[in-house]
């Protein structure tokens, strides 16, 4: 079929490939040198200066469509309308010299009430193979004939921008407009850019029709039981939700309506960087099959034998690969309205208890908090952790003020009678340098009793400084794990490190007070 992107105003390219097989895009990104055949058929690329998202060069334009609906700041910052036009344009005649376009139609949710038509036009075959891989592929030839993209991704990776005289920050650049349904994405060549922007626009788009968009993973028991794993990197998401006993229905982005959970993606964007085939022996599979895309890896050029421990290039190399790549998934992308919710923090102070039961108020405050705490380094003997805040767990991806996503994440709840978790898959018996981390087993024996409600019937402590009541017993869990105070030597020690991080709670929250109810205001740290 023949693609007319003329409604773009992109009119000359001699060739436009059209929805391409993997194959085929593998074959043109090796045949124009993007990239490289590892030794078992892994296309391995490199993306050069940007190996991660650029969040400063990001903007949304600001306009009568989201004057009153984005929450302004930071995260979402504003863009006059004529510096998007200015560079749509750049966009368009840069592609109107290009002799060769890649484009992919594709779908942004598994849910066909609900998904997002998207259109991704690609300077580069391995981009669109990213693409193809990300998200949900068309195969049948009649529905591509019919195709109208509700929204359009145009990547430039090799137009730069000029920076401040361009009125922007940099080369790179991530420009969205609402009112245009267009993603500009330039001068950087990291693929997760395309994929973290669609997951944005869905993010904007959903709560008006009622719909909670969500970043996490999310599998399904053998009785249809769905259950959702928010966590920030290095709480133990992939790991957690990966169980060989339940399905995987996703393990990133995920939309909750009101006919129960589903999949933004049709793919997995894993990080890889010291991967192992004895910890994640289904991930690390795919790093050895055609149609994954590896970023940054390095390898050898001789043998083409890939070395997932180094991290000369970057430690977030990363792994895209189609779903169907890991065999315990779930086919449809879909699930019931899910029973528990599961909020993973690695705490390494060691104060929060191993595993607490939320109230309706208390999921939307640490929902919006969006808790964990990373080691500074271990150079030379112990570092003070430090807290990382990121709000809904998705910070950066959020358009809307936290509060309506958390809302949205009550009221399912409480309609669907969910039950809400906070694990912390963090120390014990003192912060980092001093306690011991939380053994696996003994995590997954909680998360499992959680998800079985065997843990309903447990014993519970109200925790004097945080407030939310904590398991203080779990089958097959020693009971000296499950009480933090009682697993500090020093008391006293304990006492005070709970009080200053609760200060950190209550500092971060300061920010959101006013888009919330003054329920959720008070269901914070009181210490």
């Amino acid at each position: 079929m023949k693609t007319d992107l003329s409604a773009l105003g992109i009119k000359n390219p001699s060739t436009i490939h059209h929805n391409l097989s993997s194959g085929r895009l593998i074959e043109e990104a090796v045949k124009r040198g993007e990239g490289h055949l590892s030794r078992h058929g892994a296309l391995i690329v490199n993306t050069g200066k940007y190996t991660g998202r650029s969040p400063n060069d990001k903007f949304t334009v600001k306009d009568a469509e989201t004057a009153d609906s984005v929450w302004w700041g930071k995260v979402n910052k504003p863009l006059e309308p004529g510096v998007f036009d200015k560079m749509l344009a750049k966009a368009i005649a840069y592609y109107n010299d290009r002799p060769e376009i890649f484009v992919l139609d594709c779908y942004a949710g598994t849910d066909p009430e609900l998904r997002l038509p998207v259109r991704i036009v690609n300077e580069c075959a391995w981009h669109n193979l990213f693409a193809r891989n990300m998200f949900v592929r068309i195969e049948d030839r009649a529905e591509l004939e019919n195709f109208k993209p509700g929204f359009t991704i145009i990547h430039t990776p090799f137009l730069e921008a000029a920076g401040a005289d361009d009125g922007l920050n940099s080369e790179a650049f991530v420009l969205v407009n609402f009112s245009k349904r267009i993603v500009l994405i330039g001068g950087t060549k990291y693929a997760g850019e395309i994929k973290k922007s669609v997951f944005s626009v869905m993010n904007y788009l959903l709560p008006a029709k009622g719909v909670l968009p969500m970043h996490c993973s999310s599998n399904i028991g053998p009785d249809g039981d769905s259950a959702l794993f928010f966590g920030l990197s290095g709480t133990g998401k992939t790991t957690l939700s990966a169980d060989p006993k339940r399905k995987l229905i996703g393990d990133d982005e995920h939309g909750w309506s009101e006919a129960g959970v589903f999949n933004f993606e049709g793919g997995c964007y894993a990080k890889v960087i010291n991967l192992s085939a004895e910890a994640e022996p289904e991930i690390y599979k795919t790093t050895q099959m055609f149609g994954t895309v590896l970023e940054n890896v390095v390898f050898d050029e001789h043998s083409r034998e890939i070395n997932l421990d180094d991290g000369t290039l970057t430690e977030n190399t990363r792994a895209s690969y189609p779903i169907e790549f890991i065999p315990n998934h779930e086919p449809s992308g879909r699930g019931g309205n899910p029973k528990t919710v599961v909020f993973l923090t690695c705490d390494a102070f060691g104060v929060l208890p191993p595993i607490s039961r939320l109230t309706p108020e208390q999921a939307q405050y640490h929902f919006i908090s969006g808790y964990t705490a990373k080691v500074a380094g271990t150079e030379r003997g112990v570092k003070e952790p430090s807290a990382t805040f990121s709000a809904c767990f998705g910070g950066p991806f959020m358009p809307r003020h936290p509060g309506v996503y958390a809302k949205l994440l009550a009221e399912k709840m409480q309609k669907h009678g969910a039950s809400c978790w906070l694990l912390n898959t963090g120390w014990s018996g003192g912060g980092y340098g001093v306690g011991q981390r939380m053994k696996i087993k003994h995590t997954r024996a909680m998360l499992n009793a959680a998800l079985e409600g065997k843990l309903d019937k447990a014993e519970f402590k109200k925790h004097p400084v945080f407030g939310f009541e904590y398991a203080v017993s779990c089958p097959d869990v020693p009971a000296e794990v499950m009480d933090p105070r009682e697993s500090w030597k020093d008391k006293a020690a304990y006492d005070a490190k709970a009080k200053q991080v609760a200060e950190l709670f209550r500092n971060n929250f300061k920010q959101f007070e006013d888009g919330v109810s003054e329920a959720v205001r008070n269901a914070g740290p009181k210490g």
